[in-house]
């Protein structure tokens, strides 16, 4: 059986004698064993990475940006390994695995930019032969701990711009499909970074907290479930380190009276199920305004359900495939219970789902629900599964409170052909990423990510400008070269630029 070690030091290390299970999730077998690491681990990657970083931080930006050009470029040529990777540890369509790959490269895309980005502020003749002068420098070495869902985009939205900017990187990846990120520290090192720069470590809560106990990293960066994230901020800023941690999510869509029903349907069916719900910026609660509007979305979600095509994750056909573990699926099926138990129509069951010849695999059929009210537990936590729940509102006003009153912030969509409208919703709902018209609103490389509320914990958001500025701390200069002229005179008085 396979074994997925640590990469440190340009190398793989094998842990102790603790280890887990990484499952095909297309017919429930164990595929390989992934190693847990412990705190003696991690240090030993630390002193390597402390070591590294100071060359990497002294190499200029063209150089650094050089790197990432090469890592992209190398990438881009093994993207169908690595989709195909990714795909079998974690069940997401190959299709759907490529997107996961090619949305960690856009951020990749905009580290190779990154001289443009260092450059600080100057200004000239701020007093009397005094200019100032603002610059970035990077931190030393720092960490990101990522989920599941996307195991390759989030590590890169992650260490693509820490590294860029001059940090070295420590990676711990969920150890439910480790070996993408993995695969990724080899081609940073076949780029040309140096080892030690980035490295990879496994493990669970252990590992976790060793990281975010030691003194030597200096910044964390996390994405996983409210509570989790909550106890990373907690802990990690308590340890005096720098901490951006993005929780989970209820996004909703708000489909107005006037919207395009058709263009909603389709909209739908993707964000709702695709990936097989399993991502943070899914659209698990659909919100038409007014019974009409209500009657006819259900009318033409159930046509557009019958046709989705669960498969095991190489069908090229199939919408989308199995959830990443028995666990997971557990859960899943006892949310839907949870929401029968409540109250709510379930008008479509997917549980039960069962593909001739992966009987084993872990797989959820798609699930509708209506007749959701904001008051059931099923709709005021996330699922992360393949379920949407149809919660009515009579007005535009309570459509808007409904995603403003919840917990999570992280995105809402709006769906409607009225400007007003939109205008009006993007101004006011009490979420951090807004859709208009576009069901997952999940911003380019450029801008930044983040939601509001127990969706992110920290005050920085993610890549883009945002991720510059967390992984990096800024130094002003204020210079004065005399030219012998100097009386003495109030020394001792407060200086000012007047």
């Amino acid at each position: 059986m396979r074994n997925i070690d640590h990469f440190i030091g340009g190398a793989a290390i094998a842990s102790g004698e603790r280890q887990g299970d990484v499952f095909d999730p297309n017919n429930g077998g164990v595929q390989a064993k992934v190693g847990f690491g412990s705190a003696v681990d991690l240090d030993k990657a630390v002193r390597i990475a402390l070591d590294a970083q100071h060359g990497w931080a002294a190499t200029n930006p063209q150089r650094r940006a050089r790197v990432m050009f090469k890592f992209k470029e190398l990438v881009e040529k093994n993207i169908e390994e690595l989709a195909l990777l990714l795909s079998s540890e974690h069940g997401k369509v190959i299709a759907d695995a490529r997107g996961d790959v090619q949305r960690g490269l856009d951020v990749i895309e905009f580290a190779c930019g990154i001289p443009h980005a260092l450059k600080g502020e100057y200004t000239q003749g701020a007093g009397p032969g005094i200019d100032v002068y603002s610059m970035r420098q990077p931190l030393g070495v720092v960490a990101g701990i990522t989920p599941f869902n996307f195991p390759a985009m989030i590590p890169m939205w992650m260490f693509g711009v820490a590294i860029a900017v001059g940090n070295a990187f420590i990676l711990k990846p969920s150890e439910r499909d480790p070996s993408v990120p993995v695969r990724l520290a080899e081609l940073m090192l076949e780029a040309g970074a140096p080892e030690g720069i980035l490295q990879v470590v496994h493990g669970d809560k252990e590992m976790v907290d060793a990281i975010l106990d030691h003194d030597d990293i200096k910044a964390v960066s996390f994405v996983g479930s409210s509570d989790i994230a909550h106890y990373v901020y907690k802990r990690g800023v308590a340890n005096g380190k720098r901490v951006q941690a993005m929780g989970g999510a209820k996004n909703h869509g708000i489909v107005m009276p006037d919207a395009d029903l058709d263009q909603v349907v389709n909209d739908l069916s993707g964000a709702a199920f695709g990936s097989a719900g399993e991502r943070c910026m899914a659209l698990p609660v659909v919100v038409p305004v007014g019974e009409k509007t209500a009657n006819e979305l259900r009318e033409a979600l159930l046509p557009a359900i019958a046709k989705l095509r669960v498969g095991v994750s190489t069908d090229p056909e199939a919408h989308y495939g199995p959830v990443v573990n028995a666990a997971h699926k557990q859960r899943i099926e006892n949310y839907i219970q949870m929401g029968v138990d409540e109250g709510a129509e379930l008008v479509v069951d997917g549980r039960g789902f069962s593909l001739q010849g992966h009987e084993n695999g872990f797989f959820v059929g798609p699930t509708l629900f209506d007749h959701v009210k904001p008051t059931m537990q099923s709709y005021q936590e996330e699922i992360f599964g393949p379920v949407l729940q149809i919660v009515r509102a009579d007005s535009f006003e309570e459509a808007l409170r409904l995603p403003s009153d919840h917990q999570y912030g992280n995105g809402v969509a709006i769906f409607t052909r009225n400007g007003h409208a939109a205008r009006e919703f993007a101004h006011r709902v009490n979420v951090g990423m807004v859709g208009i018209n576009v069901p997952i609103p999940v911003p380019v490389a450029y801008h930044s990510f983040g939601g509001w509320k127990r969706s992110a914990f920290g005050d920085i958001n993610q890549h883009g400008m945002e991720g510059v500025r967390f992984w990096t701390k800024t130094k002003t200069i204020t210079q004065r070269w005399p030219d012998g002229s100097a009386t003495g005179e109030n020394a001792f008085v407060i200086p000012t630029m007047g």
